[in-house]
């Protein structure tokens, strides 16, 4: 049995990182996943998440969910949805102002190709330091993978 990997893909702009994967689930059913942020620790490949999620049981535009993480030090973050489109892409960010997004498509028979993106290319300088600090640019496209991963575990299961 082969070990399965999320595609961690070439990007052509500094700061932002993206990885893909082909989840044989409904897109509905994935962003259902992706659109409660209770549900965020249970596929975060970092390990960064903590429990402790505040927030509606669904996102939308504008709604605004909070979370614990650790990264090096323990703290809080609280994110707003900007992006939101039905079954198809949900992009948050937060005081920092990089944004992650998630971009569904569907390609048919209950399978659904999922995105993720970073994007902390045009953000302000003390954020640029924060990601240089803590290594996230380097580290990112991993985790991103193993996170697809295990949303896609999440989702076929």
């Amino acid at each position: 049995m082969s070990q399965v990997r999320a595609e961690i893909l070439a990007v052509d702009y500094p700061g932002t990182a993206a990885a893909r994967i082909v989840i044989n689930a409904p897109a509905s059913k994935i962003f259902d996943v992706l659109a409660n942020p209770h549900a965020h620790a249970s596929f975060d490949g970092s390990g960064t998440i903590e429990k402790s999620v505040s927030g509606p049981e669904r996102l939308f535009l504008g709604a605004k969910f909070g979370m614990a993480m650790k990264i090096k030090v323990p703290y809080r973050i609280t994110n707003t949805v900007v992006a939101f489109q039905e079954n198809a892409k949900i992009t948050w960010c937060h005081l920092m102002k990089w944004t992650w997004s998630y971009e569904l498509v569907d390609l048919g028979n209950s399978t659904t190709q999922v995105t993720e993106i970073f994007d902390g290319s045009s953000v302000p300088a003390f954020s640029k330091w924060w990601l240089k600090k803590t290594d996230s640019l380097a580290r990112n496209p991993k985790w991103m993978a193993k996170s697809l991963v295990q949303l896609k575990a999440l989702c076929e299961g």
